[in-house]
Parts: structure tokens; C-alpha cells; sequence
């Protein structure tokens, strides 16, 4: 079992920027697909940015340019730097690490873009 622990939400302006943390409690991240989702009120959560075992990454078009997604496998961390925030960026961001079957959750951090 892995726990996937999310951080760095919270309220920004507009035209700012965040990085989210996602701490797995084992090494696995080099074995693994990681990625970030997001899911806003009455919406269907949604990919943000993917990165591969092999280091190459995708995003969303609306993401791209705005978002990077990158790892540390020495310190069992995710990252996700968001560039540029809008309004409709806001959310609850998940953290999400596949190896093998398995898929695990972060429980989310709310990220609020509001003047």
C-alpha cells in the first residue's frame, strides 16, 4: 500500500502561480506512472498533467505552457507547478501514482484562484 500526500493548495490572485507536493510514503515513483487530476464543483475530475515512466509528459491543451509536472524519485515527491492561474483553474487537485495494477489517491489539496 502506498499513502500519497498532498500539499501547497490554497487562495492566489489571478495571474499567479502554486507548486503542489505529492509525497508517497515508498519508493515507487520511478516504477510508476504519476500524474495530477483535478475535479471543480458539479464537474467530472480531470487530468491535468501525465508524466511516464520514462520521463515524457503530456497535458491538456488549456494546460500547456501553464503547467509542468515533474518528479523526485529521491524524495518520493510529485510536483506540479501552475503558471498563469485563472479563475477557472480552481479546484480540488489529486495526486494520482499507477505501477503495475495499482492506483492510488491523494485526498486532495483545494486550489482557489480569486481576486
Amino acid at each position: 500500500q502506498v499513502q500519497l500526500v498532498e500539499s501547497g493548495g490554497g487562495l492566489v490572485q489571478p495571474g499567479g502561480s502554486l507548486r503542489l507536493s505529492c509525497a508517497a510514503s515508498r519508493r515507487i515513483l520511478s516504477i510508476s506512472t504519476v500524474a495530477w487530476y483535478r475535479q471543480a464543483p458539479g464537474k467530472q475530475r480531470e487530468l491535468v498533467a501525465i508524466m511516464l515512466i520514462g520521463g515524457s509528459t503530456n497535458y491538456p491543451d488549456s494546460m500547456k505552457g501553464r503547467f509542468t509536472i515533474s518528479k523526485d524519485n529521491a524524495k518520493n515527491t510529485v510536483y506540479l507547478q501552475m503558471n498563469s492561474l485563472k479563475p477557472e483553474d480552481t479546484a480540488v487537485y489529486y495526486c494520482n501514482v499507477r505501477t503495475g495494477s495499482n492506483s492510488y489517491w491523494g485526498q486532495g489539496t483545494q486550489v482557489t484562484v480569486s481576486s
